[in-house]
């Protein structure tokens, strides 16, 4: 299989956009924008200076749409639509730049844990109204698997492919760094075939850290050859600095190429 590795920073997304240069340099074929803070691609100074980089540079590009404080599953209808909202702008942007957009799902507010059947229908509505939005502007929106809190949803396999299966523009983002918080790494390998995005990185399958791969409990080495043998395209590492890019691009030519 082709694997094709970029590098992502979440922790970076307030700092000035000269740190990107180093992802080439440290020998990574693309890029994940993280498009909040400076790299919100609504905002026209901020796409300038990412169209200067990417000009500049040989990087592929995927971006992830912004997440903080919204919910595509909330109760309450004007937050849920400007959810759907600042995705679909996202979107309509990264348009130009790519054809992978992930998006998280929506999570359980403490009203919404009465009305469980009323959230999963609001998530699928979102996504539909997604969906029509990437398909306008050529993107795939994948849905990415969550974290260990019990609130979110889509935190195994099965939910999240049932929460996104059958949606036009919708696809899967497996995070098998998320996916060790919650001990479902083996179920998420056995259906890794079905993604259509990857994000990878490490921690000690408590809580979301973020480490480099190897500083972690996951095992890079099956999960590495599971990976390569089932999947073909971009695996997104992600990180909290170049130096710990570096460290968790040697794993990844280790086990992965």
């Amino acid at each position: 299989m082709n694997l094709s590795p970029y590098f992502s920073s979440s922790a970076k997304v307030w700092d000035n956009i000269q740190w990107v240069y180093g992802i080439e340099e440290a020998g990574y074929a693309g890029w994940e924008i993280v498009a909040d803070g400076n790299y919100r691609l609504e905002q026209p100074g901020n796409l300038e200076k990412i169209r200067e980089v990417i000009a500049s540079t040989g990087l592929g590009i995927t971006v992830h749409a912004p997440y903080g404080d919204l919910n595509l599953a909330t109760l309450n209808d004007p937050i849920w639509r400007e959810s759907i909202r600042q995705i679909e702008v996202c979107i309509e942007h990264a348009g130009d730049l790519t054809d992978r957009v992930t998006i998280h799902p929506g999570y359980m507010a403490p009203a919404s844990k009465l009305l469980p059947q009323k959230v999963w229908e609001l998530q699928k509505e979102a996504l539909r109204r997604i969906g029509k939005c990437a398909v306008e502007y050529g993107v795939l929106a994948c849905l990415e698997n969550m974290i260990s809190q019990k609130e979110f949803l889509c935190r195994d396999a099965g939910e999240l492919m049932g929460m996104a299966g059958g949606i036009e523009g919708i696809g899967l983002t497996f995070d098998f760094g998320h996916a060790n918080t919650v001990g479902k790494v083996p179920e998420f390998l056995e259906n890794v075939g079905l993604a259509n995005h990857i994000h990878i990185h490490d921690n000690h399958g408590v809580s979301d850290e973020h480490l480099p791969l190897g500083a972690g409990t996951i095992d890079w080495k099956s999960v590495g050859r599971g990976i390569a043998a089932r999947y073909n395209g971009v695996i997104v590492i992600e990180g909290r600095s170049i130096e710990e890019a570096k460290k968790s691009l040697s794993v990844f030519t280790e086990f992965f190429l």
